[in-house]
């Protein structure tokens, strides 16, 4: 404690003592605040670096979760849903999907396509956040298609597609006697527009071809003109895959598929004769070629939809190529011209002549095993039939 003044009366000294006294308690009230403040900021540095620690370690379970995702929809889904990254409604999943960050596009197509009820539920509610509104067919289907890629099995797809006309129907009511002309017409345009984006179809399908083959769809009715020309315009479907597989050389990688000389029957031209061909089947495609030295073939048949059959010929050793059920249409092949250019091909059925009876049985085997089926066909087909029916009764 310090000395007093000698020089200083009682009251003086008490005054002093007073004041020293206060001055040490506001010297330990500034320490206690100064403990306090350094306290609090301890405590914020702290909540600031586990709040950081916290978005860290969610951010780093969102990661795994769509990762998880990618490899297996369902597994990813429950990961979310079980470190609560995600709600377990329809609506809260539809939303992630729709948003599609980081998401494997395949895979969102896959888990949306499953059948179980709350799947559909999801598949209803993403369909729903689409706004088709004023948009043409086209538009539509763009929008729609570019945020999933369709599955491959067809039970699935139709599912998806019938979400699709539904959602469409509602956003423009009027357009469509009814969600089956929507959804035949949305897979007449998917199926031209892998046409139309064929590199290997120069001479693209005229719109009054386009506009032929629907004739009846509305409701037995036909659709406006004005409609199905905005149709056709070709747009990109990341989705739809090329049916056709560009060529580079006759001598394909090694395959057990056959590859021989053979004879064709051809039905284009004014003239029908046979020709001779050097053919190829690999990558589920029939190539022919003029010589067996060409670089490009002369014609490709995708062997999708096909069925094949023994015939009797005046040519020995015959098979056929043919789609069942449908005579008069052509099928999807293309075939390169004396002038150069790729066009498609205009053949019903391909008739063909191998040389033995063994080379024929051979083939026949052969293709059957290459043939590959396209829902898309299928389901249009089945569809169209229901709205056939339902005109008739």
């Amino acid at each position: 404690m310090e000395d007093m003044p000698d020089d200083l009366t009682p009251e003086e000294q008490q005054e002093l003592e007073n004041i020293r006294r206060r001055k040490q308690e506001l010297l330990e009230d500034i320490q206690r605040l100064k403990d306090e403040i350094a306290e609090v900021t301890s405590e914020i540095e702290n909540l600031g670096s586990t709040e950081e620690r916290k978005n860290m370690q969610r951010n780093k379970q969102v990661a795994m979760g769509r990762k998880k995702f990618n490899m297996d929809p369902k597994k990813g889904i429950q990961f979310l849903i079980e470190n609560d990254l995600l709600k377990n409604t329809s609506d809260d999943i539809a939303q992630f999907l729709y948003k599609g960050e980081g998401l494997n596009k395949t895979a969102i197509g896959d888990y949306l396509g499953e059948r179980d009820d709350f799947n559909i539920q999801v598949l209803h509610a993403f369909v729903e956040l689409h706004e088709f509104t004023d948009l043409n067919l086209v538009q539509a289907l763009r929008q729609f298609l570019w945020s999933f890629r369709l599955p491959g099995e067809a039970q699935k797809i139709d599912r998806m597609m019938e979400a699709f006309a539904q959602r469409y129907c509602q956003c423009n009511p009027g357009v469509f006697q009814s969600t089956d002309t929507c959804y035949i017409l949305s897979f007449a345009i998917i199926m031209l527009n892998t046409s139309l984006h064929n590199p290997n179809v120069r001479d693209k399908p005229a719109v009054e071809r386009f506009i032929s083959m629907n004739r009846g769809i509305n409701d037995g009715g036909d659709l406006p003109e004005e409609l199905l020309r905005v149709c056709p315009p070709p747009f990109t479907l990341p989705s739809i895959p090329l049916s056709i597989p560009p060529s580079t050389s006759p001598l394909f990688p090694p395959h057990r598929s056959p590859s021989s000389w053979l004879n064709v029957f051809t039905t284009g031209g004014r003239v029908k004769t046979w020709k001779r061909r050097w053919f190829i089947l690999t990558d589920n495609c029939l190539y022919y070629f003029e010589y067996t030295t060409d670089k490009e073939p002369r014609g490709i048949i995708p062997l999708e939809n096909l069925s094949i059959r023994e015939v009797e010929d005046k040519k020995p050793n015959c098979f056929e190529l043919f789609i069942p059920d449908n005579k008069d249409q052509v099928i999807k092949a293309c075939k390169t011209e004396a002038d150069g250019r790729v066009v498609e091909g205009n053949h019903t059925f391909y008739r063909i002549s191998a040389p033995t009876t063994e080379e024929k049985d051979e083939w026949i085997n052969s293709i059957k095993a290459a043939i590959s089926r396209d829902p898309f066909y299928e389901m249009l087909a089945a569809r169209k039939k229901k709205v056939s029916s339902m005109k008739r009764h």
